[in-house]
C-alpha cells in the first residue's frame, strides 16, 4: 500500500497495521492495511481484505456504542479507511478480561497469581470465566513491546489522574457488557479485548477499533460449556489461531527467532477466516470491495471537504 498526501496533512505515522494522516491539528485519517502483527511483530505477507474487516467491523461497533461514551469516528469514506476527531491519547491500553486465555493464562498456568496488580482466584481452569471481568491495562509502545501496569502504577507515573481512571474504566467495562451482549446474538462470547481513549479538551473519547479480530477474542457460545467441563479446546473466533501456528513454528518475537514462511494456502486461510469473523460478529455479509489507490484518495478528499476538515 502506497502513502498518500491529503491536503493539509500535517503528519503521517506508521503503525503495525494502520497508517494515520493527521489533517491540520483536530483530525485524522486512518488507513487499516492488510498488514498483520504477532508479537509485536510485522509478518511478511499482507492478508487480503484484512483492512477492509478491520475497518468496518470497528465502524459498526463504534456505532453500536456511541450511546456508552463519545468516539472518535465521523465518517468511512472507503472500505478500509475511517475520518476522526484528533485526540490526545492515554499512552495505555485499557485491556478486559472476562475468561481466563491468552496472555491470562500463560500467567496463570506458570503459577502466578496476580496480573497488573489484579488478584486471580484460585482452581481456574484455561478458558474458564473470571468471576467478574478484570481490567489488566497495558503501556502503549510506540516501539516494541506494550508492557503489564497495573492501575496504581498509571496513577503515579502520571499515565493518567485518578478522576480520569475511574472513568476509563467505567467506559471499559461498560464497553466490554455491550460487546458481550452483541457477541451473545451472534452465537459469540467477547473472551478478552482492548481499548484505547484519548481526550479533546477536559473529555474522554473512544479512539481506535473496536472488537475487531485484531483487538479482541471470541469463544463460540454453542457447546463452551461441555468443551470446558470435558477439557476440550474451545472453538475461537480470533487471530490467536495465527498466534498459535507461529508458536507451533518456534517464533514468539524474541531476538534471534526468524518468522516462519507463509505460504499461498496459509495466507488464504487466514483471510477466510477474517472475513468469518466480520460475517459472525456483525450478522452481515461480507462484501469485498477492491479500490484503486486513486479512488480511495479522491474519496478521502472529498469526504474532507465535506466534513470541512480543509481549507
Amino acid at each position: 500500500m502506497p502513502f498518500f498526501q491529503f491536503p493539509s496533512q500535517t503528519n503521517l505515522y506508521h503503525g503495525k497495521v494502520r497508517d494515520v494522516y493527521s489533517i491540520k491539528s483536530d483530525w485524522l485519517v486512518m488507513i487499516a492495511s492488510d498488514r498483520i502483527s504477532a508479537f509485536d511483530v510485522i509478518l511478511p505477507r499482507a492478508i487480503p481484505f484484512k483492512g477492509q474487516v478491520l475497518n468496518q467491523i470497528a465502524a459498526y461497533m463504534l456505532e453500536a456504542t456511541r450511546d456508552i461514551c463519545p468516539n472518535w469516528l465521523v465518517d468511512v469514506p472507503a472500505p478500509n479507511v475511517s475520518i476522526g476527531k484528533r485526540c490526545v491519547p492515554f499512552k495505555i491500553e485499557m485491556v478486559v478480561r472476562g475468561n481466563v486465555v491468552g496472555h491470562a493464562w500463560r500467567t496463570y498456568s506458570s503459577g502466578k497469581r496476580e496480573l497488573c496488580g489484579v488478584t486471580l482466584a484460585e482452581g481456574l481452569k484455561e478458558n474458564d470465566f473470571f468471576p467478574s471481568p478484570i481490567i489488566t491495562p497495558s503501556t502503549k509502545a510506540d516501539e516494541g513491546h506494550d508492557e503489564d501496569i497495573s492501575k496504581e502504577e498509571i496513577i503515579a507515573n502520571g499515565l493518567a489522574t485518578e478522576a480520569d481512571w475511574k472513568i476509563l474504566e467505567d467506559y471499559t467495562l461498560r464497553l466490554f457488557a455491550r460487546g458481550n451482549e452483541i457477541a451473545a446474538k451472534q452465537g459469540l462470547i467477547l473472551a478478552d479485548t482492548k481499548y484505547e481513549f484519548g481526550k479533546i479538551g477536559d473529555t474522554i473519547y473512544l479512539m481506535d477499533e473496536v472488537h475487531t479480530p485484531d483487538s479482541s477474542r471470541y469463544f463460540y457460545a454453542d457447546g463452551f460449556e461441555e468443551r470446558q467441563a470435558s477439557g476440550e479446546k474451545q472453538k475461537q473466533l480470533s487471530k490467536e489461531f495465527v498466534r498459535e501456528w507461529l508458536i507451533a513454528n518456534n517464533f514468539m518475537g524474541k531476538e534471534g527467532q526468524t518468522v516462519p514462511e507463509m505460504s499461498d494456502e496459509w495466507i488464504d486461510t487466514i483471510s477466510k477466516r477474517y472475513i468469518e469473523l466480520f460475517e459472525k460478529v456483525t450478522g452481515r455479509s461480507f462484501v469485498p470491495e477492491v479500490l484503486e489507490d486513486k479512488v480511495i484518495e479522491e474519496k478521502v478528499n472529498k469526504a474532507l471537504v465535506r466534513l470541512k476538515a480543509v481549507d
